[in-house]
């Protein structure tokens, strides 16, 4: 149940236009500071974990882990994404909250 909650709210937020998908644009919006929260899928790979990783760290930018792509991909209809942030504060909070229940 607790996967369902955290996914349909950030499909929520997808229809609110509060993320961002894709390695590159992710980066992107960390340096430019619009970044809340990033969300990593575990199977990543170790190239692509350590660059975002290494990124939120230097940012200061919080990022937490689900399990695969597909279901990050999933939770905002779209096909596989490695990697998801949010630029909205509130929504932000929240998830962090219920991925780390």
């Amino acid at each position: 149940m607790k996967q369902e909650k955290w996914m349909s709210l950030l499909g929520l937020a997808t229809r609110a236009r509060k993320t961002i998908s894709g390695e590159e644009l992710v980066i992107k919006e960390i340096k430019q500071a619009r970044a809340k929260l990033v969300i990593i899928s575990r199977d990543a790979s170790s190239n692509t974990l350590k660059k975002l990783q290494d990124k939120c760290n230097f940012y200061k930018v919080p990022y937490l882990f689900v399990e695969s792509r597909e279901q990050l991909g999933h939770a905002i209809g779209k096909e596989a994404r490695v990697v998801v942030t949010l630029t909205d504060e509130g929504f932000a909070k929240k998830l962090a909250s219920m991925l780390d229940e």
